[in-house]
């Protein structure tokens, strides 16, 4: 369950820092703007193609995705995002403060499917997963975690303390600093 619910959790700013989705937002995808900063952008009208590339951080709702390169496939009218793929580098860090870094990351806007490709690893405190690909099923709350050729797939997981656990007092918390995108 913690698996889940950690990897669930990072698909948001994986779409949501890439560009938006579809034309069902919540409240936050209507009035949070998204930016996008790169050293160079090139659009393609007959492709429906949009190209970010040269350190490109998009950032949506203080969530935000880092990569080399972002493409953006919009639909014939151009006022919807099918899919993208971000290349080189790409780390996302959600607002709060989960985080997953992979060569490439695909989403597929239809299939409400997210795909960490190369060296992936999702990680919240000291709870992490890494495989070769991490595959994320939004709709269906499912993920699916890939080891490679070289590595099996790995995952730590802490135990949470209860107030059971600690003599009925409530558990203390961790002093980390809180997320900052």
């Amino acid at each position: 369950m913690l698996l889940a619910a950690m990897l669930v959790a990072l698909v948001p700013a994986l779409a949501a820092a890439q560009l938006p989705t579809t034309g069902g937002k919540s409240k936050d995808d209507k009035t949070q703007p998204l930016t996008v900063d790169a050293d160079r952008m090139e659009r393609f009208g007959k492709e429906n193609l949009v190209i970010f590339s040269g350190n490109v951080v998009a950032r949506r709702d203080n969530s935000v995705q880092y990569a080399e390169r972002v493409e953006v496939y919009l639909d014939e009218k151009g006022d919807r995002v099918l899919r993208t793929v971000s290349t080189g580098g790409v780390r996302i860090v959600t607002k709060d403060c989960r985080t997953g870094t992979a060569q490439r990351a695909e989403y597929f806007d239809l299939e409400q499917r997210v795909t960490l490709i190369g060296n992936a690893r999702v990680w919240e405190e000291d709870n992490v997963v890494s495989g070769d690909t991490i595959t994320l099923y939004i709709s269906q709350d499912r993920s699916i975690v890939q080891g490679g050729k070289q590595e099996r797939v790995k995952a730590v997981f802490y135990a949470k303390e209860t107030e059971k656990q600690n003599g009925g007092e409530a558990a203390p918390k961790r002093t980390a600093e809180p997320c900052k995108n």
